[in-house]
């Protein structure tokens, strides 16, 4: 009987250890897959919309003295992709003083590498103890675009084969082929017009724009944000006393004055006997 209950007390260990190491694992993984949240950048990536021409922008708060630095180590990871996958198109660095310091980094990417560079670019500000502030994708349906472009064209070139073939009648009356003319002219200038467009739609699918903007600013928004700005205006109604003490105190100096000379020189009434 002792055998049997000790043998069932080492399978309910073994149970429990089991139990305990399972629910340990899952937090373990919990715990990363929400550290992955927070670096993560969210957005849409070039395969998942196909003929969406994308562009990014975000924005970063953090330190102002590792703003410089931040932003080199973002134009060092556009330069070791090479020319053909990332190019950096416009910076800005501006300090105005110790605390304030703004920035801005500009590419053109790969649209396939577009996401991923972002979030490459969260992890580094992160890194530097600093926060992604606000992101903003936009999209444009360039396909579309394209297709509409494609359809213009061929019906004005069939429209300006349809009018050349008019105007090659060598028994054409002259007004009729001044105004014909003038058909041909518009058909040209029409297909000239969409064909820009349809460039223009290819270039935006070809690579991504994409911004990076850099501040400098509170690092713990919420409890520390409202103490700052509770703290702020304490200041402003202090600055505002002070200067209504500054500007009535002369006033009622004088007011104490002429009191005191009233008082003074006031005719004292006389006793009744």
């Amino acid at each position: 009987m002792r055998k049997t209950l000790g043998l069932a007390g080492l399978v309910l260990l073994a149970a429990c250890s089991r139990a305990d190491q399972h629910e340990s694992t899952g937090q373990d993984t919990t715990a990363s897959n929400s550290a992955a949240d927070v670096t993560a950048a969210p957005g849409i990536t070039s395969t998942a919309a196909p003929g969406v021409a994308f562009n990014y922008k975000y924005a970063f708060r953090l330190p102002a003295e590792r703003i410089g630095a931040v932003q080199e180590e973002h134009a060092q990871a556009c330069e070791k992709l090479g020319l053909a996958q990332c190019r950096i198109t416009g910076m800005v660095f501006r300090r105005t003083s110790d605390a304030n310091v703004e920035a801005q980094l500009d590419f053109k990417l790969d649209p396939a590498l577009a996401r991923a560079f972002g979030k490459q670019g969260i992890e580094a500000v992160t890194h530097a103890d600093g926060l992604l502030a606000e992101e903003e994708i936009n999209g444009e349906d360039a396909g579309g675009a394209i297709a509409t472009a494609n359809r213009d064209t061929a019906q004005q070139s069939d429209a300006l084969k349809r009018t050349e073939a008019q105007l090659a009648r060598s028994s054409l009356p002259s007004a009729e082929r001044v105004q014909l003319q003038e058909q041909a002219q518009q058909a040209r200038e029409a297909i000239h017009a969409s064909e820009t467009v349809r460039a223009e739609k290819e270039a935006s699918l070809a690579t991504t724009p994409m911004s990076f903007s850099y501040t400098a600013g509170d690092m713990a928004p919420g409890i520390h944000r409202s103490l700052s700005d509770g703290l702020e205006n304490v200041v402003g109604a202090l600055e505002w006393m002070l200067l209504a003490l500054i500007t009535l105190a002369p006033w009622a100096l004088l007011a104490l004055l002429v009191w005191g000379v009233i008082r003074r020189f006031r005719p004292r009434a006389i006793p009744e006997v």
